[in-house]
């Protein structure tokens, strides 16, 4: 959220606006041409799941991916998973395991909209 709070920031400075104009952000971004950044980063990461995915099982990338650190039990919440975070990108966007082994399919499907 902090990102997405800076990125306006900065749009909002390039395009001389001011908060209390009311403009809406993506009004803002729609004129400069820019992308929501979460939607980039989003994108972004499932480019390089589809990829790693694609790697033979045997592949260290692969093995890396479904590796499970044993661990103490740190106090407060537990830290985000990078597996997890791709599992909700691929919820949020309605994709499964089998789009991504075709590799032009998973390209059209993750694009930023």
């Amino acid at each position: 959220m902090a990102l997405q709070r800076a990125e306006m920031r900065m749009v909002r400075w390039m395009c001389d606006i001011k908060v209390i104009d009311r403009v809406p952000s993506k009004e803002l971004r729609d004129r400069l041409g820019i992308d929501n950044i979460i939607l980039v980063l989003q994108q972004n990461r499932l480019r390089q799941y589809g990829h790693v995915f694609r790697k033979e099982d045997a592949a260290w990338v692969r093995k890396c991916m479904e590796y499970e650190v044993e661990d103490s039990i740190a106090r407060g919440r537990p830290k985000r998973m990078w597996r997890e975070v791709v599992q909700k990108d691929c919820e949020a966007r309605t994709l499964n395991r089998e789009d991504a082994m075709d590799r032009s399919r998973w390209k059209k499907l993750i694009k930023v909209r």
